[in-house]
């Protein structure tokens, strides 16, 4: 008497559930198409804007980032060094470079999952266009390391892998179809450990 009642009740939980599942781990799998890959930087510059797909704007929905217009801004993230393996807070980074042309820029260190790392009051967690310093032609270096470094330092108190993510604002390189020419700083493994 109960068996029909609880087999449609066991498919229908089994299909919402599979359902939701699924929904939730393809808006974390992928940030939407047509990314721009520049060594180990990767952007997705129709994603923050009106024309984007629908899983690039579900994705933004669900983070509740902050959206730019075509012109205003653009979003680069890197998982790995420049030699394709994946950055470990118990390594030292060297990030070195020019950044393209942005009025302004910020580069902050994330968790795998895209959660900003805070390593304590005190410590450096962000570098951006105004602190950084610089060599006479433009150039910086920054060290993404648990170890503090001298000049340019963005500390990592984190356990396992992160992510880089250097947000340029007010930048012609949004807007433009040019983004292969680009040039964008190397990520250098200098040590792990103690070195």
């Amino acid at each position: 008497m109960f068996r029909v009642p609880f087999l449609v009740a066991v498919a229908l939980a089994v299909a919402f559930g599979g359902g939701i599942a699924s929904s939730v781990w393809a808006l974390k799998a992928t940030a939407g198409f047509g990314s721009i890959a520049i060594g180990p930087w990767v952007a997705f510059p129709a994603a923050q804007t009106a024309s984007a797909d629908p899983y690039a704007k579900a994705h933004r929905a669900r983070t509740g980032e902050l959206l730019f217009g075509s012109a205003e801004g653009l979003i680069f993230s890197a998982a790995t060094d420049d030699s394709g393996e994946r950055l470990s807070a118990a390594c030292s980074y060297e990030i070195s470079g020019i950044t393209p042309p942005a009025r302004f820029w910020t580069l902050h260190a994330t968790t795998a999952d895209g959660v900003t790392l805070r390593p304590g009051p005190d410590l450096p967690s962000a570098i951006n266009s105004w602190t950084v310093l610089r060599a006479t032609d433009s150039r910086f270096v920054v060290h993404a390391s648990p170890i503090a470094k001298p000049d340019n330092w963005l500390a990592l108190r984190h356990a396992g892998s992160f992510r880089l993510v250097l947000t340029l604002l007010d930048t012609p390189t949004a807007g433009s179809s040019g983004l292969i020419d680009l040039a964008m700083p190397k990520i250098v493994k200098t040590g792990c450990g103690n070195a």
